[in-house]
């Protein structure tokens, strides 16, 4: 079994939160080492977005939430007061052999400690130095700051979310997770990888990757802003409709509700049958997939009496047979014990100081030849600081002091 892919390169991690902490945790998957830099006595602001928070085993209060704890294993956390100089001067130093330097402060914020661009690539010319924003380097936006559900709204996204028009609750809905943080953190992976590979392979040298959520949100619209790019009008909110084939969304049934999507004709006869109603396969309005989402609020109102028919469980059987996309809709407690989720170790445990058995989502991505087999828990907040500042040159009287004048 190989090495894992990015075994040898080092990542300085300035990030916090979310977004670009996602991307630090994916690349240490990968085999990255990751050292995260957290402020001094309260860390990346992400260890108070709690609760809830793991027990110490002494009951004291503690940061290591869950918040924290879904962005950030396999890394190393220092704790260094960036503000002070003497705190500059380690950042400088950690800077100069690692090969990535992550930060997603406000833009011009780091030039003010020495830590920006070109002070880094000073000490480091080969360095990738990737900054994550709410707005990017450039733009009449660029020195705002921003959140997730911020950009939901003006990138777009929240617009054809929800439910429809004329429908009890009607309006701009936010998605439920930071999916906006999420799709950002996995474009500052692919912008890293991708300068890495120009710096290693095709020759060139480091450079500074600009990637920010706005521009990320909409982005990730695809489809539904390319509808208005061609007819220069904004798709509907569609609620649990599906965005192609139809009859497509969430039908209740007798003990709970199920997901279909009925994507071509064939499959649309084939639902029918099962529901009981083939003749409405022949019915001129639901002939062809075009008919039906013409005349899609009559076939979608016409299902939703044919589902309230039996269970759950039942239709999903019948369907699965017929070969009709469709699946429950799950909360996590059916997700995590779903055989399917168990099968593929999407639950991976690992050792912590406070919990003998933490458990943490898998990364993603399975390797055939260099899988991702080993997972460490998320840090105590500054538990590697002595051991990267003595790899640095520091012996413990001078880490000691350093730790008395708050500057790690």
């Amino acid at each position: 079994m190989s090495a894992l892919p990015l075994s040898g390169i080092k990542i300085l991690d300035l990030t916090r939160v979310l977004a670009g902490p996602l991307s630090a945790q994916m690349l240490a998957d990968l085999g990255a080492e990751v050292i995260k830099i957290e402020r001094p006595g309260t860390g990346d602001d992400a260890r108070a977005f709690g609760p809830p928070y793991l027990r110490d085993p002494d009951g004291k209060a503690n940061n290591n939430n869950s918040f924290y704890i879904c962005a950030n294993r396999n890394k190393k956390s220092v704790t260094v007061n960036i503000a002070s100089r003497e705190g500059q001067e380690i950042i400088r130093a950690l800077a100069k052999d690692c090969d990535v330097f992550m930060e997603n402060y406000k833009v011009g914020d780091l030039k003010r400690y020495g830590l920006d661009y070109d002070a880094i690539r000073a000490v480091n010319p080969d360095v990738i130095y990737c900054s994550v924003t709410g707005f990017g380097q450039t733009g009449p936006y660029a020195p705002r700051a921003g959140y997730d559900a911020i950009f939901q709204a003006m990138g777009g996204l929240m617009s054809v979310t929800g439910h429809m028009d004329g429908e009890p609750g009607a309006g701009p809905m936010k998605v439920g997770p930071s999916i906006v943080d999420y799709m950002t953190g996995m474009n500052t992976s692919i912008g890293i990888l991708s300068a890495l590979y120009h710096r290693d392979v095709n020759g060139g040298g480091g450079q500074h990757v600009d990637v920010c959520l706005f521009d990320t949100v909409i982005a990730s619209l695809s489809h539904y802003a390319q509808i208005f790019l061609v007819n220069g009008k904004s798709p509907p909110r569609r609620g649990t409709w599906g965005n192609g084939g139809m009859p497509a969304g969430v039908f209740r049934c007798t003990d709970g509700e199920l997901m279909l999507v009925v994507g071509n004709d064939a499959q649309f006869a084939r639902t029918c049958a099962v529901l009981g109603a083939p003749e409405l396969a022949t019915n001129p309005k639901f002939v062809k997939n075009n008919d039906r989402v013409v005349n899609g609020k009559e076939i979608m109102a016409v299902f939703a009496g044919l589902f309230l028919k039996n269970s759950v469980a039942h239709w999903l059987d019948e369907l699965e047979k017929a070969g009709v996309p469709c699946g429950p809709v799950n909360d996590f407690a059916h997700v995590f014990a779903d055989p399917h989720v168990r099968s593929r170790g999407m639950e991976v445990k690992v050792e912590h100081p406070f919990e003998p058995q933490l458990s943490l989502i898998r990364n993603a991505l399975s390797f055939s030849g260099t899988p991702i087999t080993e997972y460490r828990a998320p840090p105590l907040l500054g538990e590697h600081t002595q051991d990267v500042l003595s790899q640095l040159g520091y012996d413990e009287v001078k880490i000691a002091a350093l730790k008395q004048q708050g500057v790690v």
